[in-house]
């Protein structure tokens, strides 16, 4: 039994491990390339991280700086919000001790409380004064435009102005509505129906036309004397010589440029030019521009005697060969016949009668002011 109990010599060792001991080949140790590769690896991990961190730690400065700055900024905005605080609770307490105190303030009110009431009856009083006033002004309003419509037509005897001023008149006296105004605005009526039936000529075209006529006289230039007769004297005595002697072709010669004729029927006047024919102008111009002041003005015999006068004018200094000259003294005669004057209505009754009416207006206010007066 001790044999069989004592371990087992290595030279006894089982044949099952002699086998394996045999059969298993030796490990293999790795290669050059693979661990060059994997330290390349393991060092750009490295140096992506320490990149990452430092990149981690730049962006952690730039956060604290800024914070830093917010900072600064937000102490800077309490400092001065604090000051603006501290100025308006100054100026609050300067103001809240310039308020008056109580007292003062219940006579403040007593006193405002009847200042309004005084201006409250004041109002009252000055509404009622001007209600009157304001019919006074329009009363007197109508008086003007009435002696405003007198005017035009005895200065410029113009009719539709005159028309419109007692129209607006009228409407004045029918906004009154007051039963005293009937008798005015009855003879306010008349005026107007006397208006409105009174000729009115065309002034104004009649000036434009003269206008025109001014115009053309500023251009008018004399027509040049023409002899259209062969028988003067020259000529004759030209004739009566054969020809051969050297004074008849002298004769001849001087003809075309002498003429003498002793059994002329017509008078040549002196052909104007230079400063005479600019001073027959500016005088037919003056001539024709008053008559178109005559005629605005209702000047009958200004406007008829100024175109006679540009008639005058055209007979002594242009002779009436000249078409023109003879187209410019037809419209004078004809512009003289023109009525530039009217028979005007007169409109003193209609301003009478509403002066009267004023009067009355006028008097029953002063009674009812002096009645109000003594019942106060």
């Amino acid at each position: 039994m001790s044999e069989a109990s004592t371990p087992n010599t290595p030279e006894e060792k089982p044949a099952s491990a002699a086998v394996n001991s045999t059969a298993t080949p030796p490990a293999k140790t790795p290669g050059k390339g693979g661990g060059t590769g994997l330290a390349a690896f393991a060092l750009l991990v490295g140096l992506a991280g320490a990149g990452a961190g430092g990149w981690s730690l730049w962006q952690l400065q730039q956060i604290q700086g800024r914070e830093q700055q917010q900072s600064a900024d937000l102490q800077r905005t309490r400092d001065d919000s604090a000051k603006k605080v501290d100025e308006l609770a100054q100026r609050l307490d300067s103001r809240l001790s310039a308020l008056p105190s109580a007292a003062e303030l219940d006579e403040r009110r007593r006193l405002l409380a009847n200042v309004q009431s005084d201006q409250q009856r004041m109002s009252q009083r000055l509404e009622s004064v001007l209600d009157g006033t304001r019919q006074d002004w329009r009363l007197d309003e109508a008086e003007h435009l009435l002696r405003l419509a007198t005017l035009r037509l005895s200065a410029l005897q113009d009719v539709a102005s005159a028309e419109a001023l007692v129209q607006t008149a009228d409407e004045i006296l029918r906004d009154q509505d007051d039963p005293a105004a009937f008798g005015a605005r009855e003879q306010l009526s008349r005026s107007l129906e006397a208006l409105r039936t009174t000729e009115r000529p065309d002034r104004v075209g009649l000036f434009l036309q003269l206008g025109a006529l001014r115009e053309q006289a500023a251009t008018l230039n004399p027509l040049a004397p023409s002899l259209d007769g062969q028988g003067d004297v020259l000529s004759e005595l030209a004739a009566e010589n054969d020809g051969s002697a050297w004074w008849s072709d002298w004769l001849k010669d001087l003809s075309q440029y002498f003429r003498i004729e002793f059994d002329a029927d017509r008078n040549v006047r002196p052909l104007l030019s230079g400063q005479s024919l600019s001073q027959v102008r500016l005088s037919l111009s003056l001539a024709l521009e008053q008559a178109q002041w005559a005629a605005l003005h209702g000047q009958a015999g200004v406007y008829r005697q100024s175109l006679k006068q540009a008639e005058d004018i055209l007979d002594a200094h242009f002779n009436l060969d000249n078409p023109d000259s003879r187209a410019l003294r037809q419209r004078f005669s004809e512009l003289a016949d023109a009525r530039v004057e009217v028979k005007v209505p007169d409109l003193s009754e209609s301003l009478d009668a509403l002066q009267a009416y004023l009067q009355r207006k006028h008097a029953q206010r002063r009674q009812g002011a002096a009645a109000a007066g003594e019942a106060q």
